[in-house]
């Protein structure tokens, strides 16, 4: 029966792996003791098909027992449980607990290392999903490190052709292009399908999609002329092998027609946009399915890698294909309007911006109604513009309009809901008004916590600004008290090497000062100088900062002597 539930579950046959997992697991109970090796694989085996069908919450429940149990019964460092720490990390990184994931993945790492070696394939394929972690966090400069490693590992032990080490070099190339690294993820996207066609062949499915993303790092270095004749040529290529109907073939078009619209080919990009249109609609794989969507998202790449004329020339394509093919009032067209407003905003164009989300506001309150999501989302982003165009008293009239909407359509608790109040709070601190800024923080921090969790990147932002704002206060005691929490949880999640951590330690410090706390203000300002020098370099800005703070300390402390030593350090 065992047997057959895994053939069932590699048939994708779920349903019934599913309940003839269920069926053996209970028979075995009956037969065997609770900590049996064979009901543990049950166990985790049901909890796999959890993950396959879309029951995360199950299958993290049933894989928490599973650990505990085989940590208990086998050990830690048995294969065994080094295989449920990472199936457990996997959902955790599905269910966006990336925190949690991102620390078993570690500790699983540490394991195979001392246990198997650094060369072991199992350590291999852990330094992969702990580098897919990192980019799903956000960690671009941990995860590009991580697969530096891991590519030049691979190459040495399965050699440079095998697929997981063509896997790496694509996701490497991809890491680069998202740090706006492009001659980098050019030279290494185009190893791979070098390699790639001569393993598989120029035909295959795989070669082509790493081509299609190829043309794309062309396009967004600035090379749409190479990215159009790439492109096409894919195109081809996918229609004769997988079929105009396959979404990979569909991907192609719509990154066709982005191509189109940069190199000012509107006649050619809406009659393509037409074509993906009907073929999705065809084919009926998702009913709302805009192919605009994609390219607005590449746009959002080119802001990454600060090609601002390049984005906006591509959402204004977008715009003005969407309200030809759309109208006006579609919800693409609106999403297209909003993204070219972002750039506006993030370009300076203020002027262009307001005007533009003022649109975009109305026909999101005409079309959606006023507590629709998008319309106060097109709320948020317009008090920003006004925000940064120094009108913090029209930025606050509709931030407080879009909490208390929010709050009656989504709760207190909602993303969205805490996302306005602390705009809000930053149209506060800017008009020098602290005490509400205050109020409204230390309210905003408790939901954070409750919500999202302490680790949660927005909960740790909201004790960042409210320790800020007590020191604005001259609260130094509440601002030291929040500043050593706020260290002691950066050093657990990302160690003391990491900038954010770094960050923390200069702050502290600098509060350590405004009470007159010398000595501990030296003896942060030293470990901060040690770990600067390791992370930045000696020349570095930070580190050349930090050296002038410990020189000013140090001075007043009345150690003239390493004082001078310092100065002069930092003016080599």
């Amino acid at each position: 029966m065992a047997n057959l539930a895994l053939t069932y579950l590699e048939l994708g046959n779920l349903g019934e792996a599913e309940k003839l997992q269920k069926k053996v697991l209970l028979l075995r109970k009956q037969v065997i003791e609770e900590h049996h090796p064979d009901i543990l694989t049950s166990m985790a085996y049901l909890a796999l098909t959890y993950v396959y069908v879309g029951k995360l919450k199950e299958a993290e429940q049933l894989q928490q027992e599973v650990l505990f149990l085989r940590r208990k019964v086998i050990g830690t460092e048995h294969p065994d449980t080094l295989v449920s720490m990472s199936n457990l990390a996997l959902t955790y990184r599905q269910l966006g607990k990336l925190w949690e994931a991102e620390k078993l993945q570690k500790e699983v790492l540490l394991l195979q290392k001392v246990r198997i070696g650094e060369e072991h394939p199992h350590t291999l394929i852990s330094m992969v999903n702990l580098a897919l972690t990192y980019m799903q966090f956000g960690k671009l400069l941990e995860a590009e490190q991580l697969q530096e490693t891991v590519l030049m590992l691979q190459k040495k032990v399965i050699g440079k052709q095998h697929p997981y080490t063509l896997n790496s070099m694509f996701n490497l190339a991809s890491t680069y292009m998202q740090l706006g690294k492009l001659q980098e993820a050019e030279k290494l996207q185009e190893e791979g399908i070098f390699l790639q066609k001569e393993v598989i062949g120029e035909q295959h499915p795989q070669t082509l999609d790493s081509m299609g993303r190829l043309a794309v790092i062309y396009q967004v270095g600035g090379k749409s002329k190479g990215a159009e004749k790439l492109q096409k040529e894919v195109l081809l290529l996918q229609k004769k092998v997988i079929g105009d109907e396959h979404p990979a073939t569909l991907t192609s078009m719509t990154n066709l027609t982005s191509i189109f619209l940069l190199l000012g080919k509107l006649q050619e990009a809406e009659k393509l946009h037409k074509e993906v249109f009907l073929l999705q609609k065809k084919v009926n794989r998702e009913q709302h399915f805009n192919p605009l969507n994609s390219v607005n998202r590449l746009a959002l790449t080119y802001q990454v890698c600060g090609k601002m004329e390049e984005a906006e020339k591509l959402q204004k394509g977008v715009l003005l294909l969407s309200k030809k093919v759309n109208g006006e009032e579609h919800p693409a067209t609106l999403v297209s309007m909003n993204s070219l407003a972002k750039t506006y905003q993030v370009s300076g164009k203020l002027e262009e911006a307001e005007k533009l989300q003022k649109d975009v506001f109305l026909l999101s309150r005409r079309v959606f109604g006023e507590q629709h999501p998008a319309t106060l989302t097109s709320m948020r982003s317009l008090a920003e513009t006004y925000q940064a165009s120094g009108k913090p008293e029209e930025a606050e009239k509709l931030q407080k309009e879009g909490i208390s909407l929010s709050k009656r359509a989504m709760g207190e608790k909602h993303p969205t809901t805490l996302a306005l109040q602390s705009n809000l709070v930053e149209t506060y601190q800017i008009s020098g008004r602290l005490e509400k800024a205050e109020n409204l923080q230390e309210q905003l921090l408790l939901l954070c916590k409750e919500v999202h969790g302490e680790y949660h990147v927005n909960t740790l932002t909201a004790m960042q600004n409210l320790a800020e704002t007590y020191r604005n206060l001259k609260k130094l005691d509440e601002a030291e008290k929040l500043q050593k929490e706020l260290l002691l949880l950066h050093q657990e999640m990302n160690g003391n090497y990491h900038p954010d951590t770094l960050h923390c330690m200069g702050n502290l410090a600098s509060t350590y000062i405004q009470l007159e706390k010398l000595n501990e203000a030296e003896s942060l300002q030293e470990v901060l100088l040690f770990l600067c020098k390791e992370v930045y370099g000696e020349r570095h800005a930070d580190t050349l900062a930090t050296i002038n703070n410990l020189a000013k300390t140090y001075r007043r402390l009345g150690k003239l002597d390493t004082a001078k030593e310092m100065e002069n350090e930092s003016s080599q």
